[in-house]
């Protein structure tokens, strides 16, 4: 039996599944990153390899989506390497086909709202429902993160709750959606919010309200990106030998600076076992860097 593998590695958490030939979720796992994409992709991998029969299971495509595609999938030489755009249009095309999605990236929300609730001492987790319990949200600025940060520390300082201040900064968050990645566009139903922000309840109820409609969140919408690359690299037809014992390779990464040129390119190289597999961040012949 063929198995393709996706993987979604964003700032603050990362995503993986497996799908069969009939693009069927038979493995999954949502972990978060920790500021270590590798160390990330090697326990996502553990996770995933504990809930497939290996022996009759062969991974023959691999898909990379996220902040960390290119350097996971130099990683693991992966056969598809895709914007979140792209992944998630066709992971969530294979549940929901009648479908249209903004050209423009909303990446960073879970970060943003991450940090929020370490200033809070709230776990994000349960930020969702704590923001339902207000009454009376704080009106946050919603036109970037720096002002909504600054605003958030005024609102605590003249005795806001935390309730209000979360809910406030739910609101935020989509106005901020609306405002700018949806701006210019009539959002209609039906309306499916996906990633992993869409299992903020509060985040949910702020789109709701302030778009008129039912928002639905698919119970893999956390998934969505890795299931759409998983999918991508099906499509590829681009065999790839692949087994879980990569988790056990040590890899690293290192920036140089190229001084070939006035540009002074940032170069990131990436080592298997301490050789060169990948480089990448030259903008002309000069930083070329061979294996």
């Amino acid at each position: 039996m063929n198995g393709y593998l996706g993987i979604d590695v964003g700032s603050i958490s990362t995503k993986g599944v497996i799908i069969d030939d009939n693009q069927k979720i038979i493995a999954s796992s949502y972990i978060w990153t920790k500021g270590d994409p590798i160390s990330a992709v090697k326990e996502l991998l553990s996770l995933l390899e504990k809930q497939i029969d290996t022996e009759s299971i062969i991974i023959s495509g691999i898909g990379t989506t996220g902040s960390a595609r290119k350097l996971i999938g130099s990683m693991l030489d992966a056969s598809v390497v895709k914007n979140e755009i792209t992944a998630h249009a066709t992971g969530t095309l294979s549940i929901h086909p009648d479908y249209a999605m903004n050209t423009l990236c909303a990446a960073g929300t879970g970060s943003f709202l991450s940090s929020q609730s370490e200033r809070l001492g709230v776990d994000v987790k349960d930020f969702g429902e704590i923001a339902t319990k207000s009454k009376h949200p704080a009106k946050i600025a919603a036109r970037c993160t720096v002002f909504a940060e600054s605003d958030l520390v005024h609102k605590m300082q003249i005795g806001y709750s935390k309730e209000d201040i979360i809910a406030g900064l739910c609101n935020s968050v989509v106005s901020n959606y609306l405002n700018n990645v949806g701006k210019g566009k009539k959002i209609i139903e039906p309306i499916i919010f996906q990633g992993g922000v869409s299992k903020n309840i509060g985040v949910k109820k702020a789109f709701e309200e302030k778009t008129g409609y039912p928002v639905t969140v698919d119970e893999n919408g956390h998934l969505m990106g890795a299931l759409g690359v998983a999918i991508l690299s099906m499509r590829s037809k681009k065999i790839k030998k692949f087994s879980f014992s990569i988790k056990e390779e040590n890899f690293e990464t290192k920036g140089i600076e190229c001084n070939r040129c006035p540009n002074h390119c940032e170069i990131i190289c990436v080592r298997k076992n301490k050789e060169l597999i990948d480089s990448w961040g030259n903008r002309c012949e000069n930083g070329t860097i061979k294996r």
